[in-house]
Parts: C-alpha cells; sequence; structure tokens
C-alpha cells in the first residue's frame, strides 16, 4: 500500500528529535547555497524549491519550522506564498527576500502576515537571528479566552471590540513588523504593546519602554544610541542607549508623535539599517530589535503641519492596532473594575471588598474620558476615603469626575468655585493654569511647561490626571 502525503507530514510531526527544518525558495543557485550552507552549520535540515508551485508541493509533502522565500520567482511572486502560507499553515513563520532598496514589498509582505524580511545582499547576522526568533515562537493558540493574561498584565472583557482586539494581538506577536499602536490616553496602549512581547518569538528578552516627551531633546541621541567614554564633558564610562538596552527584545516608543525633527531623521536610519552608533564612536553596532511606537495623537495631522516626517509614520506604520476606547466596551466594565479593585486592596493590605450593584450601574454609565487609567483612579481614591466593605454609588463620588473632565471658563470659575472640596478646587485651578499655558504656546507641551516652571513629565503626567484633551 503505497504510503500517503497525510502519513509523510504525521510522521514528522512525531519525530520531535529531528533538527528544526527549512524550506528556501529562490530561482539564484548562488543565494541558495549561501543559505543551506549556513543554515546547515546552524544544525539545520534543509530543503529547496526554485518556483511557487514546488514550494507549494514541498509543503503539502513535509513539515516545516521556517520558509524564506525571494519575492520574485518565475511563476509568480512571493507574496502569493506568503498568502499561501498564512491560509493554509498559520504556526508556520514565512520571511521574505528582497531586493535592496525595495522595502515596499517586504512591507507588504508584512502586513499580509510575513515573520520577517531580509534584504539582499543577505547580512549572515541577520539571518541567523531571523531564523533564531522564528524557531522561538510558542505555538499557535487556537481562541482567545476571557482573560489574556502576560506577566501580570491582563486584557480583560468578552465585548467585541476587545475580543478584536485580542485577535489582531494574537497575529502580531507572531510577526516582526513594526506595530503602530493607536488610541486616547489611558487607554492600554503599552499593556498591549507588553502583550505583543510576552507572547512573542522575544518574550525571554528585554522590554524596554521609551517615553519620548519625556526625554530633553539634547540628550536624546545619547540616551537612544549611548555614548563613549570621553564623547562629552561628564560621560565617563562607556553607555549602551535604548536601542542596546532593548537588543534581542522589543523597543516601545511612547508618545512618538513627540519626537522633534532632527531625532526622527537618526531613528529612521537606525530602523533601516538596524545598526547603531553610539556618540564618540566611529564604529557602528549591529541591533536586532522590534520597535513598537504608539500616541494618542493623530501622526497625519502632525505630517500635514511638517512636524512628522512621512517616510518614518511609513516605517513605524506597518501594521496599526486601534485601541478601543473603554466607553465602547461599558459591558467589559464591571469585570475590569472588579479586577482593578481587587488588586488594590491586595497591594494596600486591606480586606477584599466588592463593589455594589448601584455603584457598577454608575460606572457603566460614566463616559470616562481618561479611559482605564481613570477608572483606576477613581477606584484608588474610592479605596483611600472609603472604609466599606462593599462601594456603593455614593462612594465612587464620580461627580468631581465628571466636573473635572470639563473645561471650565475662567470668567465663571470663581463664583463656581463656592462650596467645592479643597482637592476640586486646587485641580480646577491647575487645569486652568495649564490650559491658559498650552492656549499661549500654541500646545507645544515643552514650552508650556517652562512657562509654567515644571518639568514636561510633570506636565504630561498632570494633562492625564486632570484629563485634560489635546487640541
Amino acid at each position: 500500500m503505497p504510503i500517503q502525503k497525510e502519513q509523510i507530514v504525521e510522521a514528522e510531526h512525531s519525530s520531535k528529535s529531528s533538527p528544526p527544518m527549512i524550506l528556501i525558495v529562490d530561482d539564484e543557485t548562488d543565494i541558495v547555497e549561501l543559505l543551506e550552507l549556513t543554515l546547515a552549520r546552524m544544525g539545520m535540515e534543509v530543503r529547496s524549491a526554485m518556483t511557487v508551485n514546488d514550494a507549494k508541493h514541498m509543503l503539502e509533502l513535509h513539515h516545516f519550522d521556517l520558509c524564506l522565500t525571494d519575492m520574485r520567482l518565475p511563476d509568480g511572486e512571493g507574496l502569493e506564498l506568503v498568502q499561501h502560507i498564512v491560509n493554509s499553515s498559520a504556526d508556520l513563520p514565512v520571511a521574505v527576500i528582497t531586493a535592496h532598496g525595495t522595502t515596499e514589498n517586504a512591507v507588504a509582505a508584512l502586513k499580509n502576515g510575513a515573520f520577517d524580511y531580509l534584504a539582499k545582499p543577505v547580512s549572515l547576522q541577520q539571518l541567523r537571528a531571523l531564523v533564531k526568533s522564528a524557531l522561538n515562537l510558542p505555538p499557535l493558540k487556537s481562541k482567545s479566552s476571557s482573560v489574556f493574561e502576560d506577566e501580570g498584565n491582563m486584557l480583560l472583557g468578552e465585548s467585541l471590540p476587545m475580543l478584536q482586539l485580542r485577535s489582531m494581538v494574537e497575529k502580531l506577536s507572531r510577526s516582526q513588523a513594526p506595530v503602530y499602536i493607536s488610541g486616547e490616553s489611558g487607554s492600554g496602549k503599552e499593556l498591549a504593546a507588553r502583550s505583543i512581547h510576552a507572547k512573542s518569538a522575544r518574550y525571554g528578552k528585554p522590554f524596554v519602554p521609551v517615553n519620548c516627551g519625556a526625554i530633553p531633546e539634547n540628550l536624546m541621541e545619547s540616551e537612544f544610541f549611548g555614548y563613549k567614554k570621553g564623547a562629552f564633558t561628564g560621560a565617563d564610562v562607556d553607555r549602551g542607549g535604548f536601542f542596546l538596552a532593548a537588543n534581542g527584545g522589543t523597543l516601545f516608543l511612547d508618545e512618538v508623535a513627540d519626537l522633534p525633527l532632527a531625532m526622527q531623521v537618526k531613528l529612521l536610519r537606525a530602523i533601516q539599517e538596524k545598526k547603531v552608533r553610539k556618540l564618540g564612536s566611529t564604529q557602528e553596532e549591529y541591533v536586532d530589535v522590534r520597535i513598537i511606537s504608539a500616541t494618542h495623537q493623530k501622526l497625519t495631522d502632525r505630517i500635514d503641519d511638517g512636524r512628522f516626517r512621512q517616510d518614518l509614520y511609513y516605517r513605524l506604520n506597518v501594521i496599526e492596532l486601534k485601541m478601543p476606547a473603554l466607553r465602547e466596551m461599558q459591558d467589559d466594565i464591571p469585570l475590569i473594575a472588579n479586577t482593578i479593585l481587587a488588586r488594590l486592596c491586595e497591594a494596600s493590605g486591606r480586606t477584599k471588598c466588592s463593589l455594589s450593584k448601584s455603584a457598577l450601574e454608575a460606572l457603566i454609565q460614566y463616559s470616562f474620558p481618561g479611559n482605564v487609567r481613570e477608572l483606576e483612579n477613581i477606584l484608588e481614591r474610592t479605596l483611600a476615603l472609603c472604609s466599606d466593605v462593599e462601594i456603593g454609588k455614593e462612594g465612587l463620588q464620580l461627580e468631581s469626575f465628571e466636573a473635572s473632565s470639563q473645561n471650565v471658563p475662567v470668567a465663571q470659575s470663581e463664583t463656581s468655585n463656592i462650596g467645592l472640596p479643597l482637592q476640586d478646587y486646587l485641580d480646577r485651578l491647575e487645569k486652568e493654569s495649564i490650559v491658559e499655558a498650552l492656549e499661549k504656546t500654541k500646545y507645544n507641551r515643552t514650552a508650556a511647561a517652562k512657562l509654567l516652571g515644571i518639568t514636561v513629565r510633570s506636565m504630561r503626567y498632570r494633562i492625564e490626571r486632570l484629563g485634560l484633551k489635546d487640541r
């Protein structure tokens, strides 16, 4: 009885001790020989095909752990093979090989589900890093649960926006593509970035978050790329920057819209070349870093205003992940609120408490301009002021948060301050001062912070705490 294709695949799946098998799809024999030799030295078993059809046939006969395909093949495009693999073998990572200078093909492949790409001439260092990352991918889960937990962080909920978000995070975790996370302030952009990292092949490597708006402009280059001893006054030792700290892992650029134009140029080159040069050094160092960026601002508006480079935008925004606002997930609010409340009680050593039905209904009806971060602030303040085991609607004091989320004209504020609690009165004065400074400086946060005599970091914190919105 002849052996069936299914039997061959099953036999190869069951052979756990066999070396990883790589499929190379390319019609240039010198490239194939180079890849075969390099991969064989890494202990891999290699098979090769010259056309799309041959590759599809090989995929039917064997179980592969990675596929490397050229973008231009005699009978079609490598993109066709990428789509075929994504549709039929979602757990098989596929990387594309592109000609130098044709990165638009690589971006198209990444958007269609490719794991990563290599540019010709192929760098063996980048090849080895890519293969190791691809083989380190965790198994693909068949479906999402209501609790999506990574290293103590959770994306909770069963609403449609949350289910879609978790599904997208699962897909993005199986790629090396740069991700741009958009969404309102407080919606959990860093949490989503951490979730992508924790479920990816880079999960054992560093996750380095960087608040781009909190770094002084004159320190940006040294903070991002590091410096050599003696590069400037005070540089007593060699220091690696954010890129080198995140080597092998993920670099999360929060509030990337706040990067000055001069730094945007240097960041673009580092992303394109995958190399960085320390201040005071004459040599570049290779870095293997996945970039995830985020901002609550509209980058397209910044491009139109000439404050953000379009070429950098296309490099960062290969795949966009949109964070839903909390008010779009009203059904999830009870679960999220109770989870946060339990965590806060445990952290403070307080006896576990709960929210009454009326309190949960009030939270569901609240608009949450500050999203999950505001929900956490409300519950933290409630625990500090309320000692009840079951917290009622009155204990939440949502009316004061409603009042502070609306801009009050200065002319009306003096008469409306009468009878306000002290903290609310101070918050209102602080809000009016910040709004006035922002308007005077045309919403330049750095200039507004200088006008108020505070740091940019402090300015950002106060804007978020008070629920102020950018123009």
